[in-house]
């Protein structure tokens, strides 16, 4: 009997209604597939996980440069921080599965058992079943790469060279990794802009030190993922950066009951 993961954010974080969701994100590929890149191979992404009315943008900025390599990639690695339960290590799932109201996902679980080599690779379904981070990319996956299968990680409390091993048993030719993260989270305008700015251009300069926990809340995945990139010499460029506000309505009331002045900053860079 296959073990499906059940969703946990459609109706909060992307829309419920199969129709819907894939209308949705149809039609944010389409307009990010309007604004070129010098990339022309995507190794990897850096995507936003915010609900898909404030951050889906951007994030199909990031997905829509790997639209193009349909033929190339046969696994995604997912990678999301750990929002509602601190543990140490990287967690992948039991599950068989991830569903979304598009259909189920295929987990590789033959990549998985390769990378249990790894002390800190545990196997755990609970940090996966409420964390809408890995959750929310789904549907960009079965839109864009169908027949791909995912390697869903849960980042909790890693060293950078902790994360990168994880990172590098797991990375080859038919694989993209994505690293699912927003940037700065409850600061005003201003500060959030200097913040997400410093972040960007480490992200540019393929500098993880550079990044700390107030400037992402995936920063260990973030920082795992661009050391890797940097022994594999690939380059990092900027695709947008932008932000919104807790009290615009944009963002789930869950996630976003602050000041009118508290933004969150969501940006996509590819690595090629």
């Amino acid at each position: 009997m296959v073990d499906a993961h059940k969703p946990a954010a459609a109706g909060v974080f992307y829309p419920a209604e199969r129709e819907t969701l894939s209308r949705t994100v149809r039609d944010l590929l389409d307009a990010a597939s309007r604004v070129g890149t010098r990339v022309a191979r995507a190794s990897a992404i850096v995507v936003p996980h915010g609900a898909y009315g404030a951050a889906g943008a951007v994030a199909a900025a990031g997905w829509a440069r790997v639209a193009p390599q349909t033929a190339r990639v046969r696994r995604v690695v997912l990678l999301g921080p750990a929002h509602h339960m601190p543990f140490a290590g990287v967690a992948a799932p039991f599950a068989d599965e991830f569903a979304t109201p598009l259909g189920v996902v295929t987990v590789d679980r033959i990549a998985i058992e390769k990378a249990r080599r790894l002390p800190q690779l545990l196997v755990s379904d609970e940090p996966h079943e409420q964390e809408p981070s890995i959750e929310v990319q789904l549907p960009f996956v079965q839109t864009i790469l169908p027949e791909a299968s995912i390697v869903p990680l849960i980042v909790g409390e890693v060293t950078d060279d902790e994360g990168t091993a994880v990172v590098e048993a797991l990375w080859d030719e038919q694989t993209v990794v994505v690293v699912s993260t927003d940037l700065s989270r409850y600061y005003d305008a201003a500060t959030a802009s200097r913040l997400d700015d410093a972040t960007a251009r480490a992200i540019e300069a393929l500098e993880p030190a550079a990044i700390g926990e107030d400037q992402a809340c995936g920063h260990a995945a973030l920082r795992a993922v661009l050391n890797a990139a940097r022994g594999r010499g690939l380059r990092a460029s900027r695709l947008e950066v932008r932000h919104a506000g807790a009290a615009s309505g944009l963002l789930p009331r869950h996630v976003a009951d602050g000041d009118a002045d508290e933004v969150f900053g969501f940006g996509a860079f590819v690595l090629g």
